[in-house]
């Protein structure tokens, strides 16, 4: 019996060319609409589904497919005597392969302003449904969703007259895979459409972006999965320009310096190890910004990844240029500051749109067995009620400081203090057990310069003592979230020692 093939396909990219391949292997095409009308204006013999159906395209085409000449040529199980005889019966022919892809929703609702109902007539159903046939029918049918997949199908064709059983299995899988992220990024839509944030069932799709040497050591294997409307401002949307490819610690890294860099309005530099900020500095230009950046610790920034702001020109590439960075993320580069950096093979240049929208996404974290999910922390200084809890209020420059450093601090790991000065951090103490112990680690690092500098926290002092060992360091001023219970111990040291201390309402907690 000769094999018979349904193509309707939105991505219309390399089917006239398998069309006529699968023609000259004797092949009946089955098309409908668009496709219809691409294949035959190709000089390729082609059968209308309606001559298969005996029965109309209705209601603007959404009906076509959704016939038991289609379904149940594609879903009999061609050894079961049962089955033959009621294809028989009702004079139905097996369907060999469905080739199909689906009507383009994502491209539909990835348009500004697209009108719902757009969105709507770009849901597929015979699509999916023929597929799924086929697909849970694979001992029997090849489903086909993807163009990269064409060339396998003649080549088995050819060498042995029919599509191998375990390539019929793993394209169907394929489909499935394509399907449930169809469904899930129609079923994401229409839930951000009713506004419900946290539904009974979470459901998401990712596009793998590319495959990892290794994971976060090299015993572990990696991927790189993006969303399919990914945030232009993200690392997923970035644009490498020079340098090796990144690895995931690379790619945890430069989010996090990304993120960080977009809390500073004016030129900022922010250099990054294991997600912590290591340096973080702000200027009148760029160039000072990073120096500020670099000077805040010139020993963790080796090796280091750094975001920027602002286009990258030629005087901060020199300074870039001088020590061993892994990543470099800006705006832009000029192109005297390309041909300064990419001297160097390895480093990795990326550049991300700033002027993008930053619309707040879920934060979605992995645990054994399930996922957490919250808000995006996205609330500001800006957002913050600032209240002065001690008798001295902060000077001019102490407030710059202060809300410098409370931008930074949001991003160290908690237990977390900053230490900040001129507009540069001077000492970072992360992910301690204890505030306390924060608090000695960022004055250690700071040493000397923590005269007349401020400290920010994340949160709130439980007891007297991190206050203490500021004032000992010589700390002039600090901002805090308030809200212990034991809140006016803390200010009646500040006091004591004459430092002004800002209470924010607001912690920032970061595991």
């Amino acid at each position: 019996m000769k094999k018979r093939a349904i193509i309707s396909v939105s991505n219309k990219k390399g089917i006239v060319t398998f069309a006529k391949q699968l023609v000259e292997l004797g092949v009946e095409i089955i098309s409908t609409g668009g496709t219809k009308r691409v294949l035959a204006e190709h000089g390729i013999p082609v059968v209308s589904i309606s001559d298969v159906t005996n029965f109309p395209e209705i209601l603007d085409g959404r009906v076509k497919t959704l016939h038991p000449n289609i379904h149940g040529g594609l879903l009999a199980v061609r050894d079961d005597e049962t089955h033959k005889k009621q294809l028989q019966e009702h004079a139905i022919t097996p369907i060999d392969f469905v080739v199909v892809n689906l009507y383009p929703f994502q491209e539909t609702i990835a348009k500004p302003n697209v009108p719902f109902m757009e969105a709507i007539e770009n849901i597929d159903i015979g699509g999916p449904t023929m597929l799924r046939a086929a697909a849970k029918n694979h001992a029997y049918v090849t489903a086909v969703v993807d163009p990269t997949d064409y060339e396998l199908v003649i080549e088995q064709l050819k060498q042995y007259g029919e599509v191998l059983l375990e390539t019929r299995r793993a394209l169907a899988a394929k489909v499935f895979r394509h399907t449930a992220a169809y469904d899930a990024m129609i079923a994401q839509y229409l839930t951000n459409i009713v506004g419900e944030t946290y539904p009974e069932t979470m459901t998401m799709t990712f596009v793998k972006k590319q495959s990892l040497r290794y994971g976060e050591n090299p015993h572990q294997t990696a991927a790189f999965y993006e969303k399919p409307l990914s945030s232009p401002f993200s690392i997923a949307a970035a644009k490498q320009l020079h340098g090796k490819e990144l690895s995931y610690n690379n790619i945890n890294d430069a989010n996090a310096a990304l993120q960080i860099v977009a809390e500073f309005a004016e030129p900022a530099a922010v250099a990054v190890k294991h997600m912590n900020p290591c340096g973080v500095g702000v200027g009148e230009t760029i160039a000072e910004a990073f120096q500020k950046a670099y000077e805040a610790d010139a020993t963790s920034i080796f090796g280091g990844i750094v975001a920027l702001n602002r286009e990258v020109d030629e005087q901060t590439a020199a300074k870039l240029n001088d020590i061993f960075l892994e990543i470099v993320i800006a705006p832009s580069f000029t192109e005297q500051a390309l041909d300064i950096l990419t001297r160097k093979k390895n480093i990795r240049l990326l550049t991300v749109d700033f002027q993008a929208e930053r619309k707040q996404e879920p934060f979605i974290v992995s645990v054994r067995g399930g996922l957490l999910v919250q808000d995006e922390d996205t609330y500001t200084i800006d957002d913050a009620t600032l209240q002065v809890v001690t008798e001295r209020k902060p000077t001019e420059e102490e407030w710059a400081n202060l809300t410098f450093a409370w931008r930074v601090v949001k991003h160290v790991k908690s237990n977390a203090i900053v230490l900040a000065k001129n507009g540069m951090t001077i000492g970072v103490g992360a992910g301690q057990m204890n505030r306390v112990g924060a608090a000695k680690i960022a004055i250690e690092q700071a040493g000397e310069h923590a005269k007349g500098a401020v400290l920010a926290s994340d949160a709130f002092f439980p007891m007297s003592d991190t206050v203490e060992a500021a004032a000992q360091a010589g700390v002039t001023a600090i901002i805090q979230p308030g809200g212990s219970i034991r809140d006016e111990d803390s200010i009646q040291k500040a006091n004591e020692y004459g430092i002004a201390m800002v209470f924010t309402g607001v912690r920032h907690f970061k595991h």
